[in-house]
């Protein structure tokens, strides 16, 4: 086999990696809990937590990645903070 067709073949198949990976997050991201983003993107350096949705840089960048329970307990989370805010 020549080296064109193993980088060919090699291309091919990183490409049908990365799109079975797209898929996976896509249906993770379909099967739980909606973003509790609002649009309203600023980090509160008193707090380090968004003044929009009131999670951490790291909650916020991962939510695209963690499975539905994982999004339930930072949504948990952010309704503590929320609490305490109140009060």
């Amino acid at each position: 086999m020549s080296e064109d067709k193993l980088s060919a073949d090699r291309l091919a198949i990183d490409r049908l990696a990365r799109q079975k990976r797209r898929e996976e997050r896509m249906r993770l991201l379909a099967s739980g809990p909606a973003s509790p983003c609002i649009s309203v993107c600023q980090m509160d350096p008193m707090t380090g937590f968004c003044i929009g949705c009131t999670r951490t840089i790291d909650e916020i960048r991962d939510w695209i990645i963690s499975n539905p329970d994982e999004r339930h307990a930072i949504l948990a989370k952010i309704a503590e903070r929320r609490a305490k805010a109140t009060r």
